[in-house]
């Protein structure tokens, strides 16, 4: 039996995942708790598979027997990632996940004395959230050790898939995150606005609550981070004016509505979009004196980087010849800094 399972393998990303494990010779464990999808999809790819949902912890210990590391791939993270880390601690299970949340990181890393005991690794965010901008903020620290701001900034083409567009819903009735004086605070929808060049050409940006204002926080120890997302001046003005709504969205029925109009049209993004759609990553620190220091980078759709980044760090791990130092860990802390440069498609660009 297969010592790797990518749970939520039907998915949109997980199809993705799964397929491109089987390409490399991986035979991961497919597994979610759609019994056709699963099975449709692990006879086309000639791979083992296990059907289950997250709702019985018996159950779900039952399942994950003889594994070894777990890719987990079903959202919304807010709801799956509980269960699934616990039995993952439960049983001695290295813990991977693609989500962008922050509220799952936090989750994550109260975690990590228990894993660190125990020798396994938790690392959520192993795809696009968050390493590409988890990476970007390591290589500035080394560039500017003494920094006491970030700025983080990405440009993502191609569209979302549903499970995304469900995430973004969800993080509305939240409000803005940032990380101010060391502190992890809620700000305002589209607290701030601002502009990042690519090609010579500006790009106007809002602030979002990326995962990096945890994570890179816990990988840079810098105590001021703000991350912004590239959208048209009309999407700002929009968020600004969602503000007022933010009591009805917080309503369950309202939610709710908003995610069934998502089922019905948005289907993620197609291959052909994927690659003709790249994705960019700006990042700026500054240190007490004003020093600034600059990195961007050029990558592949966020979506085609999730499955060579994630996929990457499950191999590293299940290659390990001993036991790892186990707990939570952020991309950059696990792999390294540099780790996104050796992924397909990558440049960075220096400023």
């Amino acid at each position: 039996m297969s010592q790797f399972m990518i749970y939520g393998a039907n998915g949109y990303t997980g199809r993705l995942i799964a397929r491109e494990a089987a390409r490399r010779g991986l035979k991961p464990l497919l597994a979610g708790r759609n019994r056709d999808e699963i099975g449709a999809l692990a006879q086309e790819l000639g791979l083992p598979r296990r059907v289950f949902d997250l709702s019985n912890a018996n159950e779900v210990a039952r399942n994950l027997a003889g594994v070894a590391v777990v890719l987990h791939c079903a959202g919304p993270f807010s709801r799956t990632a509980a269960p699934m880390l616990n039995a993952c601690l439960d049983l001695n299970v290295h813990y991977l996940d693609i989500t962008g949340e922050i509220d799952v990181f936090e989750l994550c890393h109260h975690a990590h004395v228990r894993a660190k005991h125990q020798g396994i690794v938790v690392l959520p965010g192993s795809g696009f959230d968050v390493v590409p901008t988890d990476c970007t903020a390591a290589m500035l620290k080394q560039r500017l050790p003494d920094a006491t701001s970030l700025i983080l900034a990405f440009e993502a083409g191609g569209g979302p898939s549903p499970g995304t567009a469900k995430t973004s819903i969800e993080g509305l009735r939240k409000g803005g995150r940032a990380r101010i004086d060391g502190e992890l605070k809620t700000v305002p929808l589209a607290w701030k606005s601002r502009e990042f060049v690519r090609d010579g050409k500006a790009r106007t940006a809002m602030t979002i609550p990326w995962g990096d204002v945890f994570t890179a926080h816990i990988s840079t120890g810098i105590p001021n981070i703000e991350t912004y997302m590239v959208v048209p001046p009309k999407t700002i003005q929009r968020m600004r004016w969602m503000r007022r709504l933010q009591p009805l969205l917080k309503l369950g029925y309202v939610q709710n509505l908003m995610k069934k109009k998502i089922d019905k049209t948005t289907p993620g993004p197609s291959e052909q979009r994927r690659s003709d759609s790249g994705s960019y990553v700006w990042g700026e620190v500054r240190n007490a004196a004003g020093r600034q220091v600059k990195l961007a980078l050029s990558a592949p759709n966020g979506y085609d980087l999730t499955v060579t980044a994630s996929l990457g760090i499950a191999e590293h791990l299940l290659q390990l010849t001993s036991p790892p130092v186990g707990g939570y860990f952020t991309p950059s802390q696990l792999m390294g800094a540099d780790y996104v440069l050796k992924l397909p498609g990558v440049q960075l660009i220096e400023n």
